[in-house]
């Protein structure tokens, strides 16, 4: 079994991604990063900063200083910027918006995907996000593009922000992810798309659970686990 394995998991917002890379992650204790959250972290830093996010110079000055740590604890994996446990804070629809613009910028993009690999190189690692398996990690040794039907998606998504309190109709949810889906596919850099190799995995009509066992099997297959 080799030492070094890597999953590359992309797809649309709310496809399932991050919930089964994370569970799977576990299950196995690899490593898992969570591209998402470093690029909100960036857009959190610059909506705490106060500077204009149009500023696509003081974006990226802002993404080569910013602190991002992933920390394990009782609750699972937290996200921290500058030392502040941000893991709530920037998943917020504002922060979503914020964090398709701040992603768009080369200079952003450049620097967070130079961390995400040196992360790649602790061993065995479960990456999510837009652009892994076609920017990030082109030789990943498991690439998956993860969809699901956009009512589906706004579903989940509506579900995740009631919990923390934040109430939005279906059709407004399905509105904001419509736009985040057009603004990750046709941005200039690295714009959201499959991977030629990579395993196509809707998930519309699968339980959290099926979703992490059919990527557990994938993973087993291949000689990864």
């Amino acid at each position: 079994m080799s030492e070094r394995f890597i999953v590359a998991i992309d797809g649309p917002a709310a496809s399932g991604k991050t919930t089964t890379a994370k569970e799977v992650a576990k299950r196995l204790k690899w490593v898992y990063i969570d591209t998402g959250a470093m690029y909100r972290g960036v857009a959190y830093r610059v909506k705490k900063s106060g500077i204009d996010p149009g500023d696509i110079s003081m974006v990226e000055k802002i993404a080569g200083e910013v602190k991002i740590e992933f920390r394990g604890s009782a609750e699972g994996q937290r996200v921290f910027v500058d030392g502040e446990d941000v893991t709530e804070k920037i998943r917020t629809p504002e922060i979503s918006r914020l964090a398709s613009l701040v992603s768009s910028y080369p200079g952003v993009r450049e620097e967070l995907v130079k961390r995400q690999r040196e992360m790649g190189k602790k061993g065995k690692v479960i990456c999510e996000g837009r652009d892994i398996g076609t920017v990030v990690f082109p030789d990943a040794d498991l690439k998956i593009f993860m969809t699901a039907s956009l009512e589906e998606r706004a579903r989940r998504r509506q579900i995740e922000l009631k919990e923390k309190g934040i109430n939005v109709s279906l059709e407004e949810v399905m509105e904001e992810l419509r736009k985040r889906d057009e603004a990750d596919s046709k941005r200039k850099h690295s714009p959201l798309k499959r991977a030629e190799d990579a395993v196509l995995l809707d998930t519309t009509n699968l339980t959290i659970e099926e979703q992490v066992n059919k990527v557990i099997e994938m993973i087993k297959e291949r000689g990864g686990a």
